[in-house]
């Protein structure tokens, strides 16, 4: 009978509208028990898959659109660069997969690391891979006695060094506290240390300044290890000489980002030093902009350079090249489709209508885990009794305002207490310029980009953290001279304006003309951003909230 209806359903004439509204429901409520199997599979499917973790279920394939997963594969040293859900570990899992039997790999997470400080994080990285070459011993090298004594040796001595940091660190505690005393008892105020730095100071003079500490708090820890290194690394090459079976091994480094901003290059600076001229690979993965894999320091190059020490693999899709963001959004939702029993390609097509698929794109910021999540989110929405079971615009509408709020509250839990502040001001500011100009691109000279420290980095920042998206890049501009860089905020910045026209002027990113109506978009200048930031209020997050609270 329901199949009956719903072939009638394309029968009924355009003036029997009763008719046809009835024939429709009733064909939806077809689709649904017909589907609801596959629907269940689906989001088991892609709860599983959100995060990508050892001992969970299989993988999905890696969708690669950009020969990553060819080059990731090659004996090089590599940083894999995309913000958090763009498929990092997914790629890293996938293509240990794919490595012949002489390569292996030894995977590490940092987050496992985010609260030890340096040298300590970098001794219990190193222990982490030693521990799991022991654990491998017997099936990657064979049972060799001599193997075996060089992996002990190697994690007894890492185990006195730790024990040696730990009382050095507590010297430099006590040392820290006796200096503090003694400048509280002269009357001079200070702050947490003797570098604290104004809110309104640079994201990227917070992070030079720290590393300076860092470095300066350090040198009698870090010595131990760097007269260390040579003899190690003789150890891991006997290692191999050893064995007949692997001839090279791959250091799959993680989620970086988690590790202090000032023991980034420390960190990696030794990484790079233990795997030169030795069978040993890093595969680092991270977020670009919230990472520091090189520095400076008073003209001594400190940690890994790009394209010298390092081949940069870039996998993040922007809303630069926006039908190259949503194709590959909607292979992974129809790869996912195909796992549930949906037929090939058919997925995106069955659940979602109009500009639907387009707008969680765009709420999701391109990303592929963010996509997926809401994704789940507003499903249930549409398959309720009063939704007709399908995804369009404004239900991503409605669930993109949480989004957002969500994306600041894991910008506070990865971000250290200083930067936090200067973070959620940042937003503050760039949102307040978006509602006064009555748009959701501004424009920022490219020029401005490459002086301004401030400002380059706190929007490529917000740009990890998925609240601000680039939306274009070397763009010139109907009225002002010189080229500039396009930025969108986020979708959820003015997701609760319920009517947008005569309010707001939203440029649709996903339509043909999007990069034409960015050239006559608002201009955020130095002085226009200065004035901004001074004027926020003391508690910018709390302001956020009333704003969109009172919208």
């Amino acid at each position: 009978m329901l199949g009956q209806l719903f072939d009638r359903h394309w029968t009924t004439s355009d003036h029997d509208s009763k008719l046809d509204i009835h024939s429709h429901r009733l064909t939806m409520l077809y689709n649904r028990t017909f589907n609801f199997d596959s629907l269940k599979k689906l989001r088991l499917a892609i709860n599983e898959n959100l995060r990508v973790q050892r001992g969970g279920p299989e993988l999905v394939p890696y969708i690669d659109v950009s020969n990553a997963l060819g080059d990731v594969v090659a004996r090089q040293n590599h940083a894999v660069f995309g913000r958090r859900g763009c498929g990092k570990t997914l790629l890293l899992h996938y293509s240990a997969q794919q490595l012949p039997d002489t390569i292996r790999p030894v995977y590490l997470n940092c987050e496992d690391f985010k609260k030890h400080s340096f040298p300590n994080v970098l001794i219990e990285i190193l222990d982490a891979l030693f521990a799991e070459l022991e654990r491998r011993l017997t099936g990657w090298f064979g049972k060799k006695k001599r193997s075996r004594e060089l992996i002990r040796q190697i994690r007894k001595d890492l185990s006195e060094l730790r024990t040696r940091a730990d009382q050095l660190e507590a010297e430099v505690r006590e040392a820290t506290a006796v200096q503090l005393k003694q400048t509280e008892s002269t009357g001079i105020k200070v702050g947490n240390s003797a570098l604290s730095l104004q809110t309104g100071d640079a994201l990227e003079d917070l992070s030079k300044l720290e590393l300076e500490r860092k470095y300066s708090s350090n040198q009698d820890k870090t010595r131990d290890l760097d007269m260390w290194l040579p003899r190690l690394k003789q150890q891991i090459r006997e290692f191999f000489q050893l064995s007949s079976n692997v001839s090279a091994v791959y250091l799959q480094v993680d989620d970086f980002y988690f590790l202090k901003r000032s023991d980034q290059p420390l960190v990696m600076d030794y990484i790079h030093g233990l795997c030169k001229d030795l069978p040993l690979y890093f595969k680092v993965a991270t977020l670009r902009h919230a990472s520091t894999l090189y520095a400076d320091r008073l003209g001594q190059p400190l940690g890994a350079q790009e394209r010298h020490d390092y081949q940069p693999i870039n996998i993040d899709f922007t809303f630069s090249d926006f039908k190259k963001t949503a194709s590959q959004n909607r292979k992974i939702f129809n790869e996912f489709g195909t796992r549930a029993g949906f037929k090939p390609g058919e997925l995106v097509d069955e659940l979602f209508k109009g500009a639907g698929f387009d707008r969680l794109v765009l709420a999701g910021g391109g990303v592929p885990r963010d996509c997926l999540s809401l994704f789940l989110q507003i499903l249930d929405a549409v398959q309720s009794p009063n939704g007709d079971g399908r995804i369009g615009k404004d239900d991503v509408r409605i669930s993109s305002r949480a989004n957002f709020e969500w994306r600041i509250e894991e910008l506070k839990q990865d971000s250290d207490g200083q930067e936090q502040g200067i973070l959620i001001r940042g937003i503050y500011v760039l949102r307040q310029f978006c509602l006064e100009k009555k748009r959701n691109v501004l424009l920022v000279s490219e020029g401005v980009l490459q002086q301004n420290d401030r400002i380059r980095t706190l929007l490529y920042r917000l740009i990890d953290y998925r609240i601000v998206h680039s939306a274009g890049s070397a763009l010139t501009h109907k009225s002002q001279t010189g080229t500039f860089h396009a930025f969108a905020i986020d979708i959820g910045c003015y997701a609760q304006m319920r009517k947008l026209e005569g309010r707001f002027t939203e440029i649709d990113l996903a339509g043909a003309d999007a990069k034409e109506r960015m050239r006559s978009g608002p201009i955020l200048d130095e002085a226009g951003f200065s004035t901004l930031w001074t004027s926020a209020p003391a508690d910018p997050e709390s302001a956020l909230k009333a704003q969109e609270e009172a919208a």
